[in-house]
């Protein structure tokens, strides 16, 4: 029987993973995802690999991922999707992108469509 407690070197991967989509290490983590690390791998928070990219202003790597399945909208633990957290950090490339990955605006809590309009930045979205 194995033990209740993840393989440290797995978990290690993970972190890893989180980093490189972090960083905007689109090469390297999508190497990562076509040898079988899941595209919706999600760290402690509910983020997953394209939430983490898209936060940080990473548009190829957020296109790539959605490219390979990524859902778009996918919430994190506190409710936010990638494409509100975009909006909230100012990334108009990627918000042009996960619009046209077909990110809905109105899912999330802030919405994505909520935030744009307390930035004053609705235009992204039309």
């Amino acid at each position: 029987m194995g033990s209740s407690e993840p393989d440290p070197e797995v978990v290690e991967l993970a972190h890893q993973m989180f980093d490189l989509a972090r960083e905007g290490e689109t090469d390297r983590l999508l190497a990562y995802v076509e040898a079988g690390v899941p595209v919706g791998l999600t760290d402690p928070s509910g983020n997953t690999l394209l939430m983490l990219a898209a936060y940080h202003g990473h548009a190829d790597l957020v296109q790539r991922l959605a490219d390979a399945g990524a859902d778009v909208n996918q919430l994190n633990d506190q409710g936010q999707s990638p494409l509100a957290g975009a909006i909230f950090k100012g990334e108009d490339l990627v918000v042009s992108i996960l619009v046209g990955a077909g990110a809905d605006p109105d899912v999330g809590t802030p919405s994505a469509r909520v935030a744009a309009a307390m930035f004053g930045r609705e235009s992204l979205l039309s």
